[in-house]
């Protein structure tokens, strides 16, 4: 736990709470059991102290739920008192897997309907808890953050909304564009990435990488990612690419308009090993497109790395771009629902990010600066050194 000396000597703000909406459940067991443990480990002095009160308690989640009535219409409830509490509601808009009847018909849950639950939580614990925060990893309409032409302005106003019902506090996830915190600029706003924990993870299933420029590139697979790369390069000591898409912007096909061709911006990527980092994979049509021109360009191994794995379209795709070996190994987070089938498959690894999420909100909790809780340089250097020199190497 990072920097465990300066929450022993901190009050939490109010005593600590978890909403995990049925979206998140998974999710939130795990940040809890996280929770748990740290507070166990916690050295403080005042734990008896009434200012402590439900400071080390068996779990930090709350019992609420969203039920619904025969008509589809929904309400949110709490089972036990929100008064006083310091409440931090974990919601993932993208599970598409929790249903409900309606009328007889059973529907899935779209990001649409998560939303509206996640304000219904929100309305019942507005005026008893002491502060609402939410962590929404995937920020809701978060790909419609900026207007052209006469279009709407979702991500922005969902944001604005919330506020005026109360939130104090957003946490996400790479946000497509974090700019949209200007929507709200008396709120707090926190964008997180998983870097380590997409390294952690690449270096633990992959024991024969060497990481430096001669042996490695990160590839943005369009511009709107090229701030990612370039840092997750930065930190990695070795150079980066770009992929330029160039799009036909008098058609629109899906609600996007469609890519023409990719331009590749960068060096010789022979026998190299790549690693292409973006933070979504929708479809999953541009990613195996940048894939399979890297391939083509004689690159050694491919690692695609993607915060949020919505795989829209299937995994059919990917699964006979494996077959051709266009790719090795894809990454995503435990941040958003999870497919089972996507699970199963031999190219699949999975970053676990509550174990950071935990820390975020311990140290949310106590008001004190989330920067202690970010990965430094520094840590990545020293992993990336013992596991080039093959030397004792142990990931946290």
């Amino acid at each position: 736990m990072p920097n465990l000396r300066m929450l022993e000597n901190a009050l939490p703000v109010a005593p600590l709470k978890i909403v995990a909406m049925d979206s998140a459940a998974k999710l939130g067991k795990s940040v809890n059991n996280y929770l748990v443990e740290f507070r166990k480990r916690t050295n403080t002095a005042y734990k008896e102290d009434p200012a402590f009160q439900g400071y080390c308690e068996p779990s930090y989640l709350l019992d609420a739920a969203t039920p619904r009535f025969g008509s589809g219409e929904a309400k949110g409830i709490f089972n036990e008192s929100v008064r006083g509490k310091d409440l931090f509601i974990l919601v993932d808009v993208c599970n598409n897997s929790i249903t409900y009847n309606m009328n007889g018909y059973i529907n899935r849950k779209s990001p649409d309907d998560h939303y509206q639950d996640l304000k219904r939580i929100i309305s019942a614990a507005t005026g008893k808890a002491r502060r609402i925060n939410v962590i929404m990893p995937y920020l809701y309409e978060g790909r419609q953050h900026k207007r052209n032409a006469r279009e709407s302005l979702d991500c922005a106003y969902a944001l604005e909304e919330l506020a005026s019902m109360g939130v104090e506090n957003f946490i996400t996830f790479d946000a497509h564009d974090p700019r949209v915190q200007n929507a709200t600029p008396l709120y707090g706003f926190d964008n997180f990435s998983a870097y380590y924990q997409f390294l952690k993870t690449l270096l633990e299933s992959v024991d024969d990488m060497i990481i430096d420029k001669d042996h490695t590139v990160v590839i943005s697979p369009d511009e709107g990612a090229l701030d990612r790369a370039v840092y997750f390069a930065g930190v990695l000591g070795v150079d980066a690419g770009l992929f330029y898409k160039r799009r036909d912007y008098s058609t629109i096909i899906n609600g996007k308009n469609p890519i023409v061709a990719h331009e590749f911006l960068g060096d010789n990527l022979d026998g190299k090993d790549v690693i292409i980092i973006d933070d979504i994979i929708s479809s999953g049509e541009s990613m195996l497109d940048t894939a399979s021109q890297i391939k083509a360009m004689n690159a050694k191994r491919i690692f695609i790395l993607a915060t949020f794995g919505q795989f829209n379209n299937g995994l059919d795709a990917f699964d006979k771009a494996y077959e051709r070996c266009v790719f090795d190994k894809i990454i995503t987070t435990n941040l958003i629902y999870t497919r089972p089938e996507l699970k199963q498959k031999p190219y699949y690894l999975e970053a676990d990010v509550s174990k950071f999420i935990a820390q975020i909100i311990d140290f949310m909790n106590h008001d004190i600066s989330v920067s202690n809780v970010t990965t430094s340089t520094e840590k990545i250097h020293e992993v990336l050194k013992r596991y080039n020199d093959r030397q004792n190497f142990e990931l946290n």
